[in-house]
């Protein structure tokens, strides 16, 4: 038994030997594996990693649309606080809320009973006076005729006269009375003044109301047409006058997100410069025929100054903007990238207009640029994605 003890140990060193030299052989074969041809390899890989993937365009000369642009609001070109002119109870709402209305379109009535009344009065009052004044009438023809054969003095018949006058003149206030009652009671019906959309109805069927209430009964917004209000740099005021009635493109936003297009022409350009803002007020009418638009609605108008022709375009996403003012990066024959100062003259939509820094066909990357400093390589890649 201790024969057997013995021996164990010297077979376990004698593997661990063979283990720690095969270790070690294996280490030196894998080592010895990675020689010249392998790093030439390595380093491809590193440089492949340091190209910055971009997406390029060529600068180009087009004709472009020149354009001003600013945020504006939708004004209602006339807005009608509908009032009553006379007291009294309404006794019918001829209409909804949110209706289009006609004008002369029936929108209340009022109880007309106290009105008929008072016709009827000054009706009574205009009949006797007229009665008077025709037998004023009488008693001057008579006493004319008297005056004629000398029965009676000057003096005499110039009391007749006098009862005349006064009875034509009672007579005339009369039907002045007549008059007035009947438009009290036209007034009883209430009509829209003008066509449009009606707003909610202030005050209903059965409520009590005071001649030229502080309240409106409704309100009714012009729709078609309608003004859109906005205001532009006060640089552009020249160009701006020089257009004339020119097209303004006015661009909303629904509550799906989705774009609410119309045109119209400018109407109205104000006569003095805002100085605290810099800025112009103008105005367009637009037609609003499909009613897109509404009242207080805040848009984006653009308003067409002409075409500029062979401007340089490049699109507006390839100018950054640095301490120095704009810039691009151009990414020359050797696929490098540079920086590239440039003036941006303005920028008409999605484009931009260079004025100075670049060159017909120049290759300007749009996207990418982020990773991008002077002098790195680039892999020039597709829209997409692909190289």
């Amino acid at each position: 038994m201790a024969i057997i003890h013995r021996s164990t140990p010297c077979r376990s060193a004698r593997s661990r030997s063979w283990f720690v030299v095969a270790s070690i052989a294996l280490s030196a074969s894998l080592l010895g594996g990675c020689g010249a041809d392998q790093q030439p390899a390595g380093k491809a890989l590193i440089a492949s990693e340091a190209s910055v993937p971009v997406v390029v365009v060529k600068a180009q000369r087009k004709t472009v649309p020149l354009s001003v642009e600013g945020i504006g609001t939708v004004e209602a070109i006339a807005s009608v606080a509908v009032k009553s002119r006379i007291d009294g109870q309404i006794v019918t709402v001829a209409f909804a809320d949110g209706d289009d209305v006609k004008p002369g379109q029936v929108l209340f009535e009022m109880d007309c009973r106290p009105a008929l009344a008072q016709l009827r009065q000054a009706e009574a009052k205009l009949a006797s006076d007229m009665a008077l004044l025709a037998r004023a009438r009488a008693q001057d023809a008579r006493y004319q005729d008297l005056l004629r054969q000398r029965f009676i003095s000057a003096d005499g018949y110039q009391q007749y006269k006098t009862n005349l006058d006064s009875a034509l003149a009672n007579a005339a206030a009369a039907r002045a009375t007549v008059d007035s009652a009947r438009l009290q009671i036209d007034y009883c019906t209430i009509r829209a003044p003008i066509a449009g959309r009606a707003g909610r109805i202030m005050i209903q069927q059965g409520n009590l109301v005071k001649a030229n209430d502080g309240n409106p009964l409704v309100v009714i917004n012009q729709l078609t047409p309608i003004f859109v209000n906005f205001s532009v740099p006060e640089q552009y005021l020249a160009q701006v006058r020089s257009a004339g009635t020119g097209v303004v493109k006015v661009v909303a936003t629904d509550t799906d997100g989705k774009a609410v297009e119309a045109s119209g022409t400018l109407a109205f350009v104000d006569n003095a410069v805002d100085p605290a803002t810099g800025t112009v007020k103008l105005r367009a009418s637009v037609a609003n025929r499909d009613s897109g638009l509404w009242p207080g609605q805040f848009v984006h108008a653009v308003l067409a100054l002409g075409e500029r022709a062979d401007a340089l375009i490049v699109p507006a996403d390839a100018v950054q903007t640095g301490p120095r003012g704009s810039y691009v990066f151009v990414v020359g024959a050797d696929g490098k990238a540079q920086l590239r100062d440039v003036v941006v003259e303005r920028t008409a939509g999605a484009e931009a207009l260079i004025a100075e820094g670049l060159a017909v066909g120049e290759t300007v990357v749009v996207d990418g640029q982020s990773r991008l400093l002077p002098g790195s390589p680039t892999v020039i890649r597709d829209a997409a994605g692909k190289s």
